[in-house]
């Protein structure tokens, strides 16, 4: 018994990578029905698990999509965004905004850290007393 539901989780699998493909693909039921030659009723209950997905209606639906069935079986989401963000720096190269903002942020980095090393030099010369004023962002600190 445990077996089957195994086999069945791995179906389930299936179906919802063939249902990420597709609208990846920005490709509609219909569409894909008509492709295969399916009603887009038909090709739904594929989509669902009501109809069994035979081999060579997964070989089918991957050259509809025009990717590999291995990709369907083995799919996974993280390696498409991975993959597309690698595409878009290689084919666009790093984006001027992006890097005025990164720059910008790596000086308000750095001011803190001076920040930080100015308080923690003044904490130190009072020996470790808190008490002491220290000008954070215009409060004083006791």
């Amino acid at each position: 018994m445990q077996e089957s539901t195994k086999g069945e989780n791995e179906i389930a699998k299936v179906l919802s990578n063939i249902r990420k493909v597709r609208e990846l693909r920005n490709v509609t039921r219909e569409q894909l029905a008509a492709d295969l030659g399916l009603s887009s009723s038909g090709y739904s209950k594929i989509e669902r698990g009501e109809i069994e997905l035979t081999l060579l209606r997964l070989y089918q639906i991957a050259d509809a999509l025009e990717v590999k069935a291995l990709q369907i079986l083995e799919f996974d989401v993280s390696q498409v965004l991975k993959n597309h963000l690698e595409n878009t720096a290689a084919a666009f190269g790093p984006q001027p905004l992006q890097n005025d903002l990164v720059r910008k942020y790596i000086e308000k980095l750095e001011e803190e850290n001076l920040r930080l090393k100015s308080e923690l030099s003044a904490y130190r010369q009072t020996g470790g007393n808190l008490n002491y004023n220290v000008n954070l962002g215009g409060q004083e600190n006791l």
